[in-house]
């Protein structure tokens, strides 16, 4: 497992290595040891899942506030998405900067996501299924978000997003500058 941290470092792109033949391959996609070594030491607690039946299906932007705050271990199991995390720590170096990855079953990348950002993705496939780890339990209080489509964040998604998907929690989320400060670098 490789474990890389982006461009905004507290984001790591986590690389399981795949050890393949003509029958298809083996993968360790978590070991918790390799994990904490660069990631820190973190309790997973909960899986999540959900399934994007068009191409163009956008989610988000999420996050938890404290005190039921959530890192997010995220991968793709069918399909093919674009996930997004946005650095929303007021004081942080890179606050308001996104990181965006392309995940599918076959290059088998996961994005980690400590508290403090938000999350979000465009399914670029039909049916496509991400799952995710989380270091807190669902709480609808602490359930919150910023808009997708913020120019201040300025997130590019693929050619494919399709606005029209959006529920309606999504199109009403505030933007960066409007968001309270749930999270202090």
């Amino acid at each position: 497992m490789k474990i890389t941290p982006l461009r905004i470092p507290d984001i790591k792109l986590v690389t399981p290595h795949q050890i393949g033949d003509e029958r298809g391959y083996f993968a360790e996609i978590f070991r918790a040891d390799v994990f904490a070594k660069a990631c820190g030491h973190w309790t997973f607690v909960q899986d999540n899942e959900s399934r994007s039946a068009k191409a163009g299906t956008v989610r988000g932007l999420h996050f938890q506030s404290e005190p039921s705050a959530q890192g997010k271990l995220v991968r793709c199991t069918a399909g093919a998405l674009f996930d997004v995390a946005v650095d929303i720590r007021r004081g942080s170096p890179t606050f308001g900067e996104w990181v965006g990855e392309t995940l599918t079953p076959t290059n088998g990348r996961q994005l980690w996501l400590p508290p403090g950002f938000a999350h979000g993705f465009c399914s670029l496939e039909p049916d496509t299924v991400i799952c995710y780890k989380v270091t807190s339990y669902y709480s609808a209080e602490c359930d919150k978000g910023l808009a997708w489509d913020d120019p201040a964040v300025g997130v590019t998604w693929p050619e494919a997003i399709d606005p029209s998907t959006l529920s309606a929690k999504d199109r009403t989320q505030p933007r960066l500058g409007d968001l309270p400060e749930y999270f202090a670098f």
